[in-house]
């Protein structure tokens, strides 16, 4: 039984050896990429104007509040009623707009995964295209590996993968 599992361990050691192991930094690669930052500076200015029109029905809701509040004795309950149902409609207003703009599925996020998609695309299809010429059995991320202490530079084909973009 021992001799089966040392021979297996062998075999795996010899197996995993046998692999050819390269590395990217895509958030360098990123960084570098002059149609990324375009990408961003687009998402940047978007995100700015939409956060303004939510923060102007947000204002608006408060002045209707503070508004309220203050002429709140000299209402009749009709009156009242009206305008807390308007200041109710205009925070639901806002809430909605935020929530249009800025949900997990909201305009920025399509708006991102129109612009900034296309680019990882191109990435990875680079990547791809490296490891198949250079016969890489694996290409990890070294952006997004946490337990990589260290790694030769000579196994980081980043700034092949720029090249291959047209980058630098």
């Amino acid at each position: 039984m021992k001799k089966y599992i040392v021979i297996i361990l062998t075999f795996a050691a010899v197996s995993v050896s046998a692999q050819k192991i390269a590395y990217v930094d895509v958030a360098y690669i990123l960084k570098n990429l002059p149609q990324y930052e375009t990408a961003n500076e687009q998402l940047t200015m978007i995100s700015k104007r939409w956060q303004k029109e939510v923060e102007t029905l947000t204002q608006e809701a408060r002045i209707l509040t503070t508004n309220y509040q203050t002429e709140q004795i000299f209402l009749s309950d009709e009156m009242r009623q009206k305008r807390e149902e308007e200041i109710v409609a205009k925070e639901t207003e806002a809430l909605e707009l935020k929530r249009k703009y800025f949900g997990q599925d909201g305009e920025l996020f399509k708006k991102r995964e129109s612009l900034i998609k296309p680019i990882q695309d191109d990435i990875y299809a680079a990547i791809q295209e490296i490891a198949n010429e250079k016969k890489y059995d694996i290409v990890k991320d070294r952006s997004s590996e946490p337990s990589l202490l260290y790694m030769s530079n000579k196994l980081d084909i980043s700034d092949q993968v720029l090249q291959k973009l047209g980058a630098k």
